[in-house]
């Protein structure tokens, strides 16, 4: 579901350019004002429910009918860091507020599932009977299994993830409602006090979305967080005593957040804290790890094989990072013999949104919705099945399978969401490295069925 982000990635393009909310590259002109709308769009479509109703409410992930509230508040927490780093430029194409929607919709639920302060509800519906079933939300009769962590069977990845989501959330909302941003700092605060307080990985009772990088991370980020929201000196010392956790990365995802935590710290570094010296040596390594021509590189392009999701978040750190670099008035980082400058930064950034959007030899873009051509047949419940208004009748299990046909688009355009890869592409991702979108030069498949 984070995929989304690229739009938002658009505003951070858009930041510090001459040329507003319109990019040209190579002859192609990007509306990312456009662009942005449709993103935010997504997350509507991506809605459970009603609320307040129990746990109803919230996102279902990807193209299923299940809520996992791990990478969902991992989902939030990048929507209001694009939201606090770039709220210009959101606010200038008038969507701000349908921003502001979006993350309120992620942490009703968040505050719902956080029951007691030791219970954390996990996940709504059973993954493994979800995935034999290829029904609309409408329809589903699979079971609503509820997963939670406790102080005696704790997840401390989920719950420090909550905790940053509410936090970030809280600094991005508190000018529009007060009450509730107090309200969300509080939940954060007792959410990062339950995921330190009862260690433990979420890696021993979850069946889905397993943690493989450990808690450390996740504790960094929601301190992170909670401190950058009201500058509470505990949250700072926690940062400081427990630096040694932080290490070098070349992923940034809902599962490995250590590049984020290091973002971060990094802008309080260059803001005067200079205790927070082994996090920007960290970030600027993330950096030097994904930077074209870097002598540290260790992710490089490739010809056939994506997970856009991993591109999308990364980008967002290199952007978030590049304006830290222009507003602290630092000229760039080093990378060996290497110099990259803030503006070098983003223009590698631009070369991944752009080719997302359209400049690519399928000369495709990967957003539904945008532009002349993009996919049209999704790996989505409620987007390949008739809507309830057209086929009123009820989809079963098993009877959504024949609307998967690949000769056929969806029925329903779920405009806004940035399919995981073309189906040639690779979907999953080894745990230890990522992998960037290659350059336009290389061949994809000339395939447009796609995954969401």
């Amino acid at each position: 579901m984070q995929s989304g982000l690229v739009l938002l990635l658009a505003m951070a393009l858009a930041s510090s350019s001459n040329d507003g909310l319109a990019l040209e590259d190579s002859g192609l002109s990007y509306d990312y004002k456009d662009a942005l709308g449709k993103s935010i769009l997504f997350f509507e479509g991506q809605r459970s429910g009603k609320l307040p109703v129990n746990l109803v409410g919230g996102y279902y992930d990807a193209g299923d009918n299940v809520k996992f509230v791990w990478p969902m508040a991992f989902t939030v927490t990048l929507l209001s860091w694009a939201a606090v780093e770039f709220r210009h430029e959101i606010d200038s194409a008038d969507e701000l507020n349908h921003l502001h929607i979006a993350i309120r919709w992620g942490t009703d639920f968040i505050l719902r599932a956080h029951t007691s302060p030791t219970t954390l509800y996990t996940q709504v519906g059973d993954g493994n009977n979800d995935h034999q079933c290829w029904e609309r939300p409408e329809d589903m009769d699979t079971p609503r299994t509820l997963r939670k962590i406790t102080s005696d069977s704790p997840g401390s990845e989920a719950a420090a993830e909550a905790a940053a989501a509410l936090a970030a959330a809280s600094l991005v909302l508190q000018e529009v409602d007060s009450n509730y941003s107090t309200k969300l700092l509080r939940k954060s605060k007792s959410l990062f006090e339950f995921a330190d307080k009862y260690r433990g990985s979420y890696k021993d009772s979850c069946p889905f979305y397993c943690s493989f990088s450990g808690y450390q991370d996740e504790l960094l980020w929601s301190a992170a967080w909670l401190y950058k929201s009201r500058k509470d000196i505990k949250y700072l010392n926690y940062v400081v005593s427990n630096q040694g956790w932080s290490q070098g990365v070349s992923e940034f995802s809902w599962d490995n957040i250590f590049a984020g935590a290091q973002a971060l710290l990094a802008k309080e570094f260059y803001g005067g804290k200079k205790e927070l010296s082994k996090y920007k040596t960290d970030a600027e390594n993330f950096i030097c790890a994904l930077m074209p021509g870097s002598s540290s590189l260790q992710m490089k392009t490739t010809p056939d094989s994506s997970n856009l999701q991993y591109v999308t978040s990364s980008c967002m750190v290199l952007s978030a990072y590049s304006k830290t670099l222009k507003t602290s008035n630092i000229d760039g980082i080093q990378c060996g013999s290497a110099h990259f400058s803030p503006s070098q930064i983003k223009s590698f950034v631009k070369s991944q949104v752009n080719y997302i959007l359209g400049n690519n030899p399928m000369e495709m873009s990967y957003m539904v919705g945008f532009g002349s051509k993009h996919p049209m047949q999704l790996h989505h419940r409620g987007s390949s099945i008739p809507s309830i208004h057209t086929h009123p009748n009820k989809v079963g299990c098993n009877d959504g399978s024949s609307y998967l046909s690949p000769n056929n688009p969806n029925p329903n355009q779920h405009v806004g969401a940035i399919v995981g890869a073309p189906i040639r592409m690779i979907i999953s991702t080894i745990r230890d490295q990522i992998t960037l979108i290659p350059s336009p030069q290389l061949t994809l498949m000339q395939r447009s069925r796609c995954f969401a």
